[in-house]
């Protein structure tokens, strides 16, 4: 199995749980957010995979890998702090009653 496949399940679970709070308040605000949060995230990923990745820290199988690369760091890598930049928000959201989401719109 090929770390892109393992990532399916998550990016499907971010997706379904993102798209159960479209009707919330404040939707738009909280997805601009979330991907500014995604780029930073994005950042400090490809900072800090290849710090470790170079100091011998870990090393990934290439028969696992899409062979895309962002210096040394798999591209696979950058899908969970994707995910998470979406996902925690999206949660926080759902798990907090409605009445109190409803008044801050």
């Amino acid at each position: 199995m090929t770390y892109a496949l393992i990532v399916v399940p998550f990016a499907l679970l971010t997706l379904i749980v993102v798209l159960a709070t479209v009707r919330r308040p404040r939707f738009g605000p909280r997805m601009a957010a979330s991907g500014i949060a995604a780029g930073v995230l994005v950042i400090l990923t490809a900072v800090f995979d290849n710090v470790m990745i170079a100091a011998g820290l870990f090393t990934y199988p290439s028969e696992h890998l899409s062979g895309l690369r962002v210096g040394l760091a798999p591209v696979e890598d950058f899908s969970y702090a994707v995910c998470a930049a979406f996902l925690v928000p999206a949660v926080f959201v759902l798990l907090t009653p409605r009445a109190a989401t409803d008044a801050t719109a």
